[in-house]
């Protein structure tokens, strides 16, 4: 079994008083030019809002730093300083029934930028403005690429101009719309210190799509706080003649995924046999153990592709040697904090055991997430109903089935046992299944497969349970967003209520860790 990691390896949490010196370390790498930050200015910050401060820890260092006040809109959207607007960079301007967030800091370890922590700490952000049900984020935005294109542009404002019409790409500002923010006018001498940018500045704009000025209270169900985005990946076995060449696929639907905002990306069952391609053709036996030899390898790069794509990665399955010695079929989740977490297929197929000598797995528990728990069954393991009650029971809300099937048969069994766990569940149920052929690769010539994201079927969900499902046999991506909020409700006051109207005095179901 490959080395489990249960600590996350970065995390966005808020900052506190003892992060100051951390974080004043942090500042003078950024910025090696300009003047210090002082401990009392980010005590400062600490103290007028302790909520709007965050920072970003990788392996226990911290390698980034947001700092955030609430300010009256009048106060934002007319020429303004950031000494001026931040009270010195203090804070102390921060007013608690100001209508707007205000980004007084974001600052990122140069030599940690491939991790996206700055876009974690835009995005840590927008979620406090949507949980204080606020109009919006803004802030000035650095010209950073305005004193060489000077010539070119002479005015600040032809040079924004240029920017927001993309003919222009500076550093910062780009970046920032990147993320939906807009740029709204030049803040002239804005930070006279930043040379780069001819001390000026772009006032950048995030408007909240949840704020609902004739509303009374504002919705509490929406994409950044109830609802998950996922993305299934039906990916077709293809030929690879290295190990560099699989990865950058999976990379590619990684980074696909990441770029529609998703919150998890799930892969088919024994996906990494395609690994397999690369090499002669073994008995199967051979082949299962080579494979597994793979395991440091895949578990290292697929780590660094959530924690570098900031996503929570259900990496199919792949098979493993237990410390026993036993082969299990095992998927590992790759959480976007740098956690790892495996679940073992319970129930292998009778042709896993007889061709592989794949040997069931024990236990099956929920994986806590930033999403909330989420379980995962592998293939067959839908097929028992056992399984995802527990799952449910255990506060599952989202179930992942990662399958590999090589007909149409094995794939309905699949498909309709997963839409009959949502609907008794009352939860999600998202599948991932492979395609295409390889003839060097035994177990996996022939494949079958239409994945899917399915719902309960009741009146908020869709019409026949299928919140979106791919073609099949073609390799693509499927995307969907599924609102936890709405699960509740169905529990509560569904036209059924399945797990409720569950019959205690005749049966249940014991497992025999007593669970």
């Amino acid at each position: 079994m490959a080395t489990l990691s249960d600590k996350p390896r970065l995390e966005v949490r808020n900052a506190v008083a003892g992060d100051v010196k951390a974080i004043i370390a942090l500042t003078s790498r950024v910025y090696p030019e300009e003047t210090p930050y002082q401990p009392g200015i980010i005590r400062g910050q600490i103290n007028a809002f302790p909520e709007g401060q965050f920072v970003a820890v990788f392996d226990g260092e911290i390698v980034g730093y947001a700092a955030t006040l609430q300010l009256a809109e009048r106060q934002i959207f007319r020429q303004h300083t950031w000494d001026d607007i931040t009270g010195g960079g203090y804070a102390s301007r921060h007013n608690g029934k100001g209508d707007w967030l205000y980004g007084v800091e974001i600052c990122v370890d140069p030599g940690r930028r491939r991790a996206k922590i700055g876009k974690r700490l835009y995005e840590v952000r927008q979620r406090l403005c949507e949980q204080l049900e606020l109009k919006g984020i803004a802030f000035g935005g650095r010209l950073a690429g305005y004193k060489r294109s000077k010539k070119a542009y002479p005015k600040p404002d032809d040079y924004l101009e240029a920017v927001k019409a993309r003919d222009v790409e500076d550093p910062v500002i780009s970046f920032q719309m990147r993320l939906g923010f807009e740029p709204a006018r030049v803040l002239r001498r804005y930070h006279p210190e930043d040379k780069p940018a001819g001390g000026h500045a772009a006032l950048m704009v995030w408007n909240n799509p949840y704020f609902d000025p004739n509303a009374a209270t504002q919705p509490l169900s929406h994409r950044g706080r109830d609802t998950v985005r996922v993305t299934t990946v039906q990916i077709t076995a293809r030929k690879v003649t290295t190990h560099d060449e699989f990865f950058d696929h999976v990379r590619y639907f990684v980074e696909v995924a990441a770029d529609y905002g998703s919150d998890f990306v799930v892969f088919p069952e024994l996906f990494t046999l395609i690994l397999l391609s690369s090499e002669p053709e073994r008995p199967p036996s051979e082949a299962i153990k080579r494979l597994s030899a793979y395991t440091p390898e895949f578990v290292e790069r697929m780590q660094a592709m959530a924690l570098g794509c900031n996503i929570n990665i259900i990496g199919g399955s792949h098979p493993t040697i237990a410390e026993d010695g036993d082969i299990q079929n095992v998927s590992y989740v790759f959480l976007r904090d740098g956690t790892i977490h495996a679940q073992e297929k319970l129930h292998p197929t009778p042709d896993e055991r007889e061709y592989w000598g794949i040997v069931g797995g024990d236990v099956t528990d929920v994986i806590d997430t930033d999403c909330g728990p989420i379980g995962v069954m592998i293939c067959y393991d839908s097929e028992f109903p056992e399984v995802a009650r527990r799952l449910a029971d255990q506060g599952a809300r989202i179930l992942f089935v990662p399958y590999c099937t090589d007909t149409r048969h094995g794939h309905l069994r699949v498909r309709y046992c997963a839409a009959a766990r949502a609907i008794e569940n009352q939860c999600y149920v998202v599948t991932s299944g492979i395609t295409g052929n390889l003839s060097n690769v035994d177990n996996l010539d022939i494949n079958y497969a239409q994945s899917a994201i399915l719902t309960p079927c009741d009146m908020p969900f869709a019409r026949d349970g299928i919140a979106a499902e791919a073609s099949v046999n073609v390799e693509m991506v499927t995307v969907a967003d599924l609102n936890i909020g709405t699960i509740q409700w169905a529990r509560a006051q569904g036209a059924v209520r399945n797990l409720r109207d569950r019959r205690f005095d005749l049966y249940r179901v014991r497992w025999s860790d007593g669970g």
